[in-house]
């Protein structure tokens, strides 16, 4: 399951090294001009056996009955100005919150009782603390370009797969630096599998990154989400996986899931445009009856359906066929909002990307760009009135990885949520969507210890959550910019 922990070795390796790690991360050593390991000094090898067997009588030890010192786990005592815990309606002052391991243990006001002994203390100062974030909808396999230099083509036609991997695993990184400890990643684009590799490879301690929820390659039909304007003789990659009928789309369902998907990702519309009239318009792709297919094998598995649509026909087959999360709902009509908060249907609206490349006002894609603007705002706010489940997504990727992810709370504010809301967005409501509640999102006992700081008042500046300073991933700190050690 996505977010599992790591085998007990690999874990047990991490957090050795977690110490001398902290802010910067070297997983590979250097090597010198003659292929050398500079990380590693030669006059050391015949010390590498001990050191194994070392490690290996450390692993062993904590199976063992008698060894309850060898076995405990690490503990550390976080403490800041405040604490947003994710589900309560105000802030917490002068928190302080034990780690043990890789679970937060209690959460307490700071001088309630002196830190365990032997516990790191880790104090902030004036910072607020928060549950590390969630984002919901991001594409680690694209890099956002500009059209200018190629776009979403260049991407699939050529970069070579090991290429869109490397990138794929910066893009990662960069969004757990942003303090986002957890993506639900909704596909590759033309990528194939190579996110439950990445998923795998952080699990297992071997590059830094988020939890992942994976969605592998998506599911559309033939003539949906595809690369256009290339003569029809010629083969080229497309961005999902294509079906016709419900027999293809359940397979196809069967196949994501068993190679690791832990979401299926369902385009329901592709193309959009304005037409005569004024109106944003969207073709529609799978049938309810294809979607059925697919949502009753993936809930067979325990597993969910993620849906992009932006409205009209396609929009209503999304909803009428049952999935469970509705990615961007550009344009809502007031019965689908009703029928969302009736199926308990979920809202990633992914606000800000909208705003990004906007082609000139008088072409056609440029009218439809602002048109699609103009509406996700109007039905962003009677989405929130109206009490739909929404959690928070920024379709980075769609975006440059090294704009900020958190530039999307600014959007959530504007049109209707409140801070906390919007802060609860990314954090426990995030969880409730991944099936996750009260272990990630939250900063409570029994919870994963997923932590971030920022230096000022997320509820008074939602830009603070930009300026991320401190990020802990599962009781390890990943970035420390401002933080006073003591015992």
């Amino acid at each position: 399951m996505s977010g599992s922990r790591p085998r007990r070795g690999a874990r047990d390796l991490r957090w050795l090294t977690a110490r001398s790690r902290q802010a910067s991360f070297a997983p590979y050593p250097e090597r010198s001009a003659a292929g050398q390991d500079r990380g590693i000094s030669m006059r050391l090898v015949p010390y590498l056996g001990i050191v194994i067997s070392c490690l290996a009588r450390l692993c062993l030890a904590q199976d063992s009955p008698g060894s309850a010192a060898a076995a405990a786990p690490h503990l550390t005592v976080l403490r800041a100005r405040a604490l947003i815990d994710g589900t309560s309606g105000q802030p917490r002052l002068k928190p302080e919150i034990l780690v043990r391991g890789n679970r937060i243990a209690e959460v307490t006001t700071a001088g309630a009782h002196p830190p365990p002994p032997g516990a790191e203390v880790i104090d902030l100062g004036g910072a607020t603390l928060l549950p590390g974030l969630i984002d919901c909808h991001t594409h680690i396999f694209l890099q956002g370009e500009v059209p200018a230099a190629g776009g979403y083509d260049v991407q699939l036609l050529k970069f070579p797969a090991s290429y869109r991997v490397v990138r794929a695993t910066l893009a990662a990184r960069r969004a757990l630096e942003q303090g986002f400890t957890t993506l639900r990643d909704v596909e590759t684009e033309g990528a194939g599998f190579g996110d439950v590799g990445i998923k795998r490879a952080i699990e297992e301690g071997y590059i830094p990154g988020p939890r992942l929820y994976v969605s592998t390659r998506s599911i559309s039909t033939t003539g949906g989400y595809v690369l256009e304007g290339y003569a029809p003789e010629l083969e080229v990659p497309k961005g999902a996986q294509i079906v016709d009928g419900p027999v293809e789309a359940r397979k196809a369902a069967r196949e994501q899931l068993d190679h690791g998907a832990d979401w299926i990702k369902v385009y329901m519309t592709h193309r959009s445009w304005v037409d005569e009239q004024g109106a944003l318009v969207s073709q529609p792709t799978l049938t309810v009856e294809e979607l059925r297919a697919i949502v009753d094998e993936t809930h067979g598995w325990r597993r969910r359906v993620a849906c992009h649509a932006y409205n009209g026909i396609g929009l209503q087959r999304a909803l009428d066929g049952g999935c469970d999360s509705i990615e961007h709902g550009l344009e809502l009509t007031d019965a689908q909002i009703a029928q969302m908060v009736r199926q308990g249907t979920w809202l990633v609206p992914t606000l800000s990307v909208y705003y990004y490349d906007l082609d000139p006002p008088d072409t056609p894609t440029g009218k439809r760009d602002r048109k699609r603007v103009a509406v996700h705002g109007v039905s962003f706010q009677k989405a929130v009135r109206a009490g739909v489940k929404i959690a928070f997504g920024t379709d980075a990727g769609g975006f440059p990885w090294s704009e900020p992810l958190a530039q999307e709370f600014a959007r959530e504010i504007e049109f209707g949520m409140t801070p906390m809301q919007a802060i609860q967005s990314a954090t426990s409501r995030g969880a409730e969507l991944l099936g996750r509640s009260g272990e990630l999102g939250v900063v409570a006992p029994g919870a994963y210890a997923d932590v971030i700081a920022v230096a000022g008042d997320p509820l008074a500046d939602a830009n603070e959550l930009k300026n991320v300073g401190f990020v802990m991933k599962d009781g390890v700190v990943f970035k420390s910019t401002s933080r006073s050690p003591g015992k």
